[in-house]
C-alpha cells in the first residue's frame, strides 16, 4: 500500500465504558475457554422475562444482537499469550471467580492469570485517508511524548487506543497540544492541523512538540525505545509460518434481532475459533461496527460460507511479536517507536540513512506483548528496518 502524503482528518472519541485488561498464559488457556465463550455469547436482558419463563418472539426480535452487546471487547491469542479487554463488570463476573479458585493452589508466575488493577478507557479512531501505519504513528506519538502508557489495536474498520482511566485528562491535553481540536458536543477530536501539512513530507513529527519533557521528537523517542528493548533483551520474533488475514462481518446483516443464516454462521465460526485454540487470533466487537477479525488463513474454514466475511482472503500478513513482559506495565513509547522505524516517520533509519521504502504495518497490543503485522511482500523490508535498530531477529 502506498504511503499517504496528504493526511486527512482523523476523528477520535472515547467509548464510554470502564475496561479491564486480562492476561492468560497459554498454558492456562484451556481452563478459561468457558468465560471466553460467555463473552462471545452474552445473554441480553431482553432475552428473559423477569418471571423466568423464557423469551417471547417479540422479546427476541427486540434483543440487542450478540455482536453489538459490548461497548468494546477484544480477545487476542498470540504465540506469547491470550489477552482480553472487556468491561470491568464482565471481568469480575466471568474471570475473577475462576482466578480466585485456581489461585488457592500453588502456582508459578507463568501460571498466573491476572486482571489489571486499574481501569482503562478506549479511544475509537476513524482515520480514513491515512495508511494504517501512518495512523498508528499519527495517534501514538503525542501520547508517547506525554509519557502516557497505551495499548493499540488495529481492526478492519477502525483503530482503538486503550489508555488508563486516570490518564484521560492527560490524553485530552496531549491531543489538543498536537493539533487535535476537541468537539465538546460529540466528545471527539479532529486533527485540524493535518490539512495544513507539507504534502512532500512523510511525517510531521520531527518538529519539537510543545511539551517540555523529553523526548521531543519521534527520532529521539525511537532511539530510546530500541535502546530500552535491547537493554531488556527483547528481540522481535518473525513468525514466517503464520499467514494471517484481516476480515470482518458484513454490515448488512447485523442489528436485525433474530440472526440471519450469515450472522449465525459467523457466531458459530467464532465459537469454533475459541474452542479449537489457534496460534493466532484477534477478535474485536463493538456497539457500532461488525466483528473484526485477524486470524490464520486456515481458520477461515470454521466459517463455512465464503460470503460470511468481508476482506481479501489472499492478502497475507506476517506477525512479528515482541514479548514485553520484562518491561514495566506502565512503559511508554513502544508502539510509536516501532511504528516510527517501519513507517519511516523519522525521515530515516536508526543509522541516519534515508528510508526509501517505508513498510505499511498494523499493530496489536496485548497485555504483555506487542505484535506488528506486515504484508507478506514487505516482510524482508520490515526485517531490514528492524535490524537497523541493531536487533538480532528470531525467525520461526
Amino acid at each position: 500500500m502506498a504511503q499517504s502524503n496528504a493526511l486527512m482528518t482523523a476523528h477520535i472519541h472515547f467509548v464510554e465504558d470502564r475496561l479491564s485488561l486480562i492476561h492468560i498464559p497459554l498454558n492456562c488457556y484451556a481452563k478459561y475457554v468457558q468465560p471466553l465463550l460467555q463473552l462471545l455469547n452474552p445473554v441480553d436482558s431482553a432475552d428473559y422475562h423477569s418471571n423466568g419463563n423464557g423469551a417471547s418472539e417479540d422479546d427476541l426480535h427486540s434483543a440487542t444482537p450478540w455482536a453489538t452487546q459490548h461497548p468494546f471487547l477484544n480477545i487476542s491469542i498470540t504465540p506469547i499469550e491470550c489477552s482480553v479487554v472487556c468491561s470491568k463488570v464482565l471481568a469480575q463476573e466471568y474471570f475473577a471467580p475462576l482466578i480466585t479458585s485456581k489461585q488457592k493452589k500453588p502456582t508459578t508466575e507463568s501460571d498466573q492469570v491476572t486482571i489489571s488493577s486499574e481501569d482503562f478507557v478506549v479511544i475509537s479512531v476513524e482515520g480514513e485517508g491515512l495508511d494504517a501505519g501512518q495512523r498508528v504513528l499519527e495517534l501514538t506519538s503525542p501520547l508517547a511524548m506525554a509519557g502516557i502508557s497505551i495499548f493499540f489495536i488495529t481492526t478492519y474498520f477502525s483503530d482503538y487506543i486503550l489508555v488508563p482511566l486516570k490518564s484521560r485528562s492527560a490524553v485530552i491535553r496531549a491531543l489538543e497540544a498536537r493539533g487535535f481540536a476537541f468537539e465538546k458536543s460529540a466528545e471527539a477530536y479532529v486533527n485540524v492541523a493535518a490539512h495544513h501539512r507539507n504534502a512532500s513530507s512523510t511525517s510531521s513529527f520531527e518538529a519539537p512538540l510543545p511539551s517540555t519533557p523529553p523526548p521531543t521528537t519521534v527520532s529521539e523517542l525511537q532511539a530510546r525505545t530500541f535502546a530500552l528493548l535491547r537493554r531488556r533483551a527483547i528481540v522481535p520474533t518473525v513468525h514466517r509460518d503464520l499467514r494471517l488475514v484481516q476480515c470482518a462481518g458484513r454490515r448488512d446483516f447485523l442489528g436485525h434481532g433474530l440472526s440471519s443464516a450469515q450472522d449465525l454462521q459467523l457466531q458459530i465460526g467464532l465459537t469454533r475459533c475459541i474452542v479449537h485454540p489457534p496460534r493466532f487470533l484477534s477478535l474485536t466487537l463493538t456497539e457500532s461496527e461488525p466483528p473484526s477479525l485477524l486470524l490464520e488463513r486456515h481458520a477461515l474454514a470454521h466459517f463455512g460460507r465464503a460470503d460470511v466475511l468481508l476482506g481479501s482472503k489472499d492478502a497475507f500478513l506476517i506477525p512479528v511479536t515482541l514479548n514485553l513482559a520484562p518491561l514495566p506495565f506502565e512503559a511508554t513509547g513502544i508502539v510509536c517507536g516501532v511504528a516510527g522505524m517501519l513507517v519511516g516517520g523519522n525521515g530515516g533509519a536508526a543509522g541516519g540513512g534515508p528510508v526509501v521504502r517505508p513498510v505499511e504495518m498494523s499493530y496489536l497490543s496485548t497485555a504483555r506483548a506487542g505484535t506488528v503485522m506486515v504484508d507478506e511482500m514487505d516482510l524482508e523490508r520490515a526485517v531490514e528496518l528492524l535490524n537497523a535498530g541493531e536487533f538480532g531477529l528470531d525467525v520461526e
